[in-house]
């Protein structure tokens, strides 16, 4: 990729895998004890969540995960050795990817701008997710408030252990250079 442009370099990555190749497939089944969790947490009493008898009678006929618990089946283990030398990410990096490629050019800061998910089903107790990312969109150099940067969107596919589709989840971040 030396020798290229910035845009060029950056249009390279457009459409390709995010992290590592392959899916990330969850270390563990969806499982009632991070789902009690979860549910406390967010002090979410619904009962198809926590309580056998309630999700029985309810349209699931059983107890389901929170929807928004998808991300959580597939994340990898936080590493809290270095994750400060790693700018706080949790897990390690080989270094070349988009955000690297535009740290290297300046664009140190990071701004979420938006993350939008789809629910296509809710999971059940015992199933496995594993999740694919791809690089949905990097933009040109835009200028904002916070100093000129780029908008990049990724977009994680969810799929049960059948290869159907569960959810989606679409992330957008700004990365620029702080004005």
């Amino acid at each position: 990729m030396r020798g290229m442009t910035l845009e060029e370099r950056l249009a390279a990555f457009v459409g390709q895998p995010v992290g590592a190749p392959g899916p990330a497939v969850g270390p563990d089944p969806v499982n009632q004890p991070m789902i009690r969790h979860w549910a406390a947490a967010f002090e979410d009493a619904n009962p198809v969540y926590t309580d056998p008898e309630a999700a029985a009678r309810s349209r699931f006929g059983a107890i389901v995960a929170p929807p928004l618990m998808l991300s959580t089946w597939t994340m990898a283990t936080v590493q809290i050795t270095g994750i400060a030398e790693r700018g706080g990410s949790p897990v390690a990096s080989d270094g070349s990817g988009a955000i690297a490629v535009l740290d290297e050019a300046g664009f140190v800061a990071t701004r979420a701008v938006s993350s939008t998910t789809e629910i296509v089903r809710y999971l059940g107790l015992g199933e496995t997710v594993s999740s694919s990312t791809v690089m949905a969109s990097i933009s040109d150099e835009k200028r904002t408030s916070l100093g000129p940067g780029h908008f990049l969107t990724w977009v994680t596919t969810y799929i049960d252990g059948a290869g159907e589709v569960v959810g989606t989840h679409e992330f957008c971040i700004l990365k620029f250079r702080p004005a």
